[in-house]
């Protein structure tokens, strides 16, 4: 059992996927610091100098913090503005993977076919070749 799983895991599909899990998550951490530090710190300027990481709905009384870490330790709240960070987080990630896979099939589509190797007929489909088209002189 133990040399079928080594066989599985090591075939190329896993080990494969493994990198690109890897690369996926380093590539969400990218992303995710592209959002928080860059992107939403120019939305909410031109929104008028609103910050979304703050904004959240408390369930309970108790919640008296305004910003939103303060309150979560508080009591239950609803972070809509983390909500709102993620979505626009997981748009950005989409658009990139939509670009990157709309490009390499663009790539795939331009290569040229390969050349056609020189067909060499087996002598016996040669020779029956022959014969067919004597036959087809010689019919009335």
């Amino acid at each position: 059992m133990l040399k079928e799983f080594r066989e599985f895991a090591l075939k190329g599909n896993v080990v494969d996927l493994a990198v690109g899990v890897i690369i996926g998550a380093a590539f969400g951490k990218i992303v995710a610091s592209m959002v928080e530090d860059v992107l939403m710190p120019i939305i909410g300027w031109i929104a008028g100098g609103l910050d979304f990481s703050n904004y959240f709905l408390p369930l309970v009384n108790s919640v008296t913090a305004t910003s939103y870490a303060d309150a979560k330790a508080q009591g239950a709240v609803i972070g809509y503005g983390q909500f709102l960070t993620i979505s626009i987080n997981f748009m950005i990630v989409a658009w990139v993977l939509f670009m990157v896979i709309k490009a390499v099939n663009k790539l795939r589509r331009q290569a040229p076919p390969p050349e056609p190797a020189p067909a060499v007929l087996p002598e016996d489909i040669a020779l029956l070749r022959e014969i067919r088209d004597l036959l087809a002189r010689t019919k009335p």
